[in-house]
């Protein structure tokens, strides 16, 4: 059995002369073997080290291993003091020696053996497998190290690592020996691991693992070059003060990957945090904390342990400055830079750190060494195992508290840790769910209000007098409608919509108008409300003074690399790269060609859907009409019903496929346009996957609320799609329960799949990745490999969650009015969308790489933007796509009875249509009741009248109520809006006192500061200078006081 090791994983042996040690011949005294500390071990391997070697075979006894004194050996001699470490011992020797044969308590044996090159190159070592228990049965192995240097010099060869059984009781060729190989494999892999599985620090347990790459270094066609990439990038990061030290692959669960780990020194850390302008405390907050709420008594159940919610104490910060780190609070240097600042660092380095020269353009960054794949993975060390806490004692254990109080299920009804996500995942992170926590808050009042107009509605069904007309033999029941279809469809009467027109009045009442009205003034109150949030969250993360140039505007790593022409830039007068106008032209009018392409693409789909709902509309309503079978549930399931709900989902499964499409479309064209900055970059590709989500999620919401049942004609005249297929009509109950059967259709199912995707989904990857890693003892499965077998959290991670909750935010706001209970919905779901999105960020998904941001970003003007266009939909809703407008019109000005007003509507809402003026084209084929005439839905004279099949009067009554209605609604709701939006400060006035109370002080502090050093530098230079120096200092100072 063998195995062989390369690169900087392999210890560095030293080469020995072959001198006679303190090893003797058998019969003579022997070493002890538990005496070498660790400061004598080799290179970066903890297990080696080099000791003389004596020529002639050696004889080790049971006596010399229980042997514990020390004093009376050389210390070169003592190479074991625990089972944790493998001793190594390295010798020089010649030909000769290379058969030599040590026997161990007569049964193992030590063999020289040869793994590459001639036996004359020296080097060999012998190694053992265990520290040498009493028992000694354990299989020694002999490697030998090629090697590659001069006399006095270090090698650092290849290990060919043999196994060597023979003469020994331990059968190779049977399965028993096979499995007994098998577990000293293992076993020897254990005790070279002294750490714990769950470290995430150096072999030296001191310096923390900030960063891990892995690769696997596969031997095809590309390795070389694969290889000189990874020796120049991990050069240069040495050279930028980082520190590397990788373990082989044989150390891997696979033994195909290799992992380096990065560490960031102090010096690179001061020295980057001040590039990256990063804030660190300087005093303690000295502003006292908020009144008491009263109510907090009654909240304690929804509340988290303090230590929980506010992990850090409160601290004015201030930016880094190197060469001001005594005014900082820095009490332990390890500790100073938080695990998520010290990734955004190295992150930060990663990014910009060049690795060669490639076709006459400088490379650089981790993203292109991933990408080519050089590297497999980059990313960040998550702090110990979700489910249990970790065994080193300086660990915080932040994951595992996350997933106990937050990530499980059944702590939903608790608030969000917001500072320890924070701190643990970083602000972006951080934003994200404090909007997503606070955006459900709020649709909690929603909800409430929602579910309440629906209530009414459903206790109100029985007292509804447009249902009760349909469902009365003696009106609906004498009623003959028209054919749904040409030809085939026979006449039908009304009361077979009975039930429809019944359950259409759960959404269809006077409570739509209240709720539609509401919602409207809901959007308004959410989006300030969430900008005065944003505005105590930014003050307590210490982005106050955050500056987008700092991070989201600097220029991109790609763009850089991308853009070979420069140009002076004229603020900072420093010679930058640029896209010249022309390339820049081509990149827009190629990637607008193709956003418009798959927009057409998305319309062009949705007439097919139109085209299906037609072709398809006939042969349901011939269907339940001449089938006896399904005549039972004609009644709930009329054929405009089973078109719309078999329409909704085919349309539903095309929109899922377009996304899966376009979103890797979105993505190319967007890298094809070379963004300069990141926020450009996330800002372009937003706006082409929200125009694309838009189009296809609500289109045909659309299409049923405003054109539906719209162009329809009149038996005799219909309109015709293509000059072929009949346009389709609503229920004789309205489009507004089609609406709401397609809204509920497309919501749930867009609801229920990104959970499936977001959960599921994930863990059996995970779980499948894993498989083999639960066959083997817990110590072989290191953290960085726990890590690196979980799912990538990517850039665009946040992306498509905040995506989800603006199309969910669309689906409860444009069309609410169709569907009061939309918003209870998306509360259920958002309230699983909180701890999913936990759960799979916390158990897997490795850690993101930290990030800053102060805001939800362009999604802010996007939610704005769809407010006011709700409005309008809902206005358009009520008054076009509900009968709301038609029943008041009728119950002010065309009623029949004053003791019951809306008695007679239902004949009133029909007109009549005489049978014999059918062309052939329209006329059905069996008439045997010999009807005279039929009635339609719309408001026409009848066929005795001079204006003949004509719109009437009331027609247009009704469509100027419709249109002022709209311009009412809108105006009435804008004033509101405009005017609850003026009365809402975006910043709380106690925020905005905390803000002026600690820019006073750190000014203070850092003016104190500048005096103490001028006033040093008055004793010790010049004095004249100092003097000015020091008199405009105290001058700034008091200006500041003054303001």
């Amino acid at each position: 059995m063998s195995r062989c090791l390369s690169g900087p994983e392999s210890c560095h042996y030293k080469k020995v002369q072959s001198t006679p040690g303190p090893f003797t011949s058998e019969g003579g005294s022997s070493p002890p073997l538990s005496c070498l500390s660790p400061s004598e071990m080799c290179g970066t391997r903890s297990a080696s080290w080099t000791v003389p070697v004596p020529l002639q075979p050696v004889v080790f006894d049971r006596d010399m291993m229980a042997h514990n004194d020390c004093e009376n050996y050389p210390r070169e001699a003592v190479y074991s003091n625990s089972k944790e470490q493998r001793p190594t011992v390295a010798r020089q020797a010649s030909a000769a020696s290379v058969r030599q044969t040590f026997a161990l308590a007569g049964k193992a044996r030590w063999s020289w053996q040869a793994c590459s090159g001639t036996e004359a190159d020296g080097c060999y070592s012998l190694l053992a497998s265990d520290a040498f228990p009493a028992s000694c049965d354990d299989i020694v192995t002999l490697t030998k190290f090629k090697p590659s240097w001069s006399e006095g010099e270090e090698c650092n060869g290849p290990l060919c690592e043999t196994v060597s059984t023979s003469g020994s009781e331990v059968p190779s060729s049977s399965e028993s020996g096979r499995r007994y190989n098998l577990f000293l494999k293992r076993r020897l892999r254990i005790d070279k691991r002294h750490q714990s599985k769950d470290s995430i620090f150096f072999r030296d347990g001191v310096r923390r693992i900030d960063f891990v790459l892995s690769y696997v270094d596969d031997l095809n066609k590309e390795w070389e070059k694969k290889l000189e990439r990874r020796k120049e990038f991990e050069s240069n990061l040495q050279k930028a003060g980082l520190e590397l030290e990788t373990e082989d692959k044989k150390e891997s669960e696979d033994g195909k990957i290799y992992f380096v780990k990065i560490h960031a020194p102090w010096e690179v850390l001061i020295t980057y945090a001040e590039v990256l302008n990063i804030k660190v405390p300087i005093r303690e907050n000295d502003i006292p904390s908020m009144v008491e709420n009263p109510l907090d008594c009654m909240l304690a159940p929804l509340r988290l342990p303090e230590k929980v919610m506010h992990p850090e104490p409160d601290y004015f910060t201030a930016p880094f400055s190197k060469d001001k780190q005594e005014l900082y609070l820095i009490n332990d240097e390890s500790t100073f830079f938080s695990p998520s600042m010290r990734n955004r660092i190295v992150n930060y380095i990663l990014t910009r750190c060049p690795y060669g020269t490639e076709e006459g353009k400088k490379k650089f960054g981790i993203k292109r060494l991933l990408n080519n794949g050089t590297y497999s993975a980059a990313y960040p060390l998550h702090d110990c195992q979700y489910w249990k806490k970790a065994n080193d004692p300086n660990c915080d254990n932040e994951r595992y508290t996350l997933y106990m109080e937050w990530a499980r299920f059944l702590r939903f009804y608790k608030e969000q840790p917001l500072d320890l996500i924070r701190k643990y995942y970083g602000e972006k992170i951080g934003i994200y769910f404090a909007w997503l926590g606070f955006y459900t808050e709020m649709l909690f009042l929603a909800a409430v209000v929602g579910l309440i107009c629906f209530l009414y509605g459903l206790f109100t069904m029985d007292e509804n007098m447009s249902s009760k007309e349909i469902c009365d033999p003696a009106i609906g029941g004498e009623i003959i409608m028209c054919p749904l279809c040409d030809r085939e469809c026979e006449y039908w009467r009304l009361n077979t919509t009975c039930a429809s027109s019944e359950y259409s009045h759960l959404f269809d009442n006077v409570a739509t108008l209240f709720f539609a009205i509401f919602m409207g003034i809901w959007v308004t109150l959410f989006l300030e409300f969430w900008k005065r949030r944003q505005a105590r969250l930014k003050y307590e993360w210490d982005l106050v003074d955050f500056e987008e140039e700092q991070q989201q505007l600097q220029l991109r790593p790609e763009y850089e690399a991308k853009c070979t022409q420069k140009k002076k830039n004229p603020v900072t007068q420093e010679m930058e790269p640029y896209l010249p106008i022309t390339s820049q032209a081509v990149r827009f009018c190629i990637s607008g060609t193709t956003v418009l392409f798959w927009v057409s693409l998305i319309i062009a789909s949705m007439i097919a859907v139109i085209v299906y709902r037609l072709a398809v509309y006939a042969a349901f309503a011939s269907l339940m009409e001449n089938t006896q079978t399904l005549q039972p549930i004609s009644g709930l399931l009329t054929p405009q019903l089973a078109t719309s709900v078999t329409a909704s989902c085919l349309n539903f499964v095309i929109i899922m496929i377009l996304n899966f499409f376009y979103e890797r479309i979105a993505i190319w064209i967007t890298d094809m346009e070379i963004p300069r900055t990141h926020m450009e970059y996330e800002n372009r590709l937003t706006m082409k996957m929200f125009l694309f989500q838009f189009v296809n999620y609500y289109s045909s919401c659309f299409y049923v609320a405003f054109f539906k049942g719209k162009f329809v004609g009149y038996p005799g005249a219909y309109t015709y799609m293509f000059n072929r297929w009949r346009n389709e009509e609503c229920d004789p109950a309205g489009c507004l329960i089609e609406l709401t059967t397609q809204l509920t259709i497309v919501m749930a199912g867009k609801q229920i799949w990104g959970n499936i995707q977001e959960a599921i989904v994930p863990w059996i990857c995970n779980w499948w990745g894993r498989r083999k890693a639960r066959n083997n003892p817990e110590n072989l499965y290191s953290r960085w490999e726990q890590d690196h077998d979980l799912q990538t959290f990517g850039p665009l991670g946040l992306f498509y969650e905040y995506l989800e909750m603006v199309i969910q935010f669309g689906f409860i706001t444009l069309f609410v009015a169709s569907f009061p209970l939309a918003p209870l919905l998306a509360l259920m779901n958002n309230i699983l969308e909180i701890r999913v999105d936990s759960w799979k960020l916390t158990t897997q998904f490795r850690r993101p790489v930290a990030a800053k941001a102060h805001s939800i970003g362009v999604w802010q003007e996007i939610l704005n933007g769809m407010a006011i266009l709700s409005v309008v939909t809902n206005a358009f809703i009520v008054a076009f796509t509900s009968d709301m407008i038609p029943r008041l019109v009728y119950y002010y000005a065309y009623y029949e009875n004053e003791d019951s007003p809306m008695s007679g509507y239902i004949n009133n809402s029909l007109s009549v249509f005489q049978i014999s003026d059918f062309p052939d084209r329209n006329k059905p084929k069996l008439n045997p009741e010999n009807l005279v005439i039929c009635r339609y839905r719309d408001y026409r004279y009848p066929p005795d009248h001079e204006r003949k099949y004509l719109h009437s009067m009331q027609f247009w009554h009704i469509l100027a109520a419709k249109l002022a209605f709209i311009i009412i609604m809108e105006h009435v709701v804008f004033i509101v809006k405009f005017f609850v939006a003026w009365m809402i400060p975006d910043v709380p006035a106690d925020v905005k006192a905390k803000i002026k109370r600690e820019k006073y002080l750190t000014q203070k502090i850092l003016h104190e500061y500048e005096l103490e050093k001028l006033k040093e530098r008055l004793c010790q230079g010049d004095k004249r200078a100092t003097e000015k120096e020091f008199i405009a200092t105290e001058g700034r100072m008091e200006l500041s006081r003054a303001l």
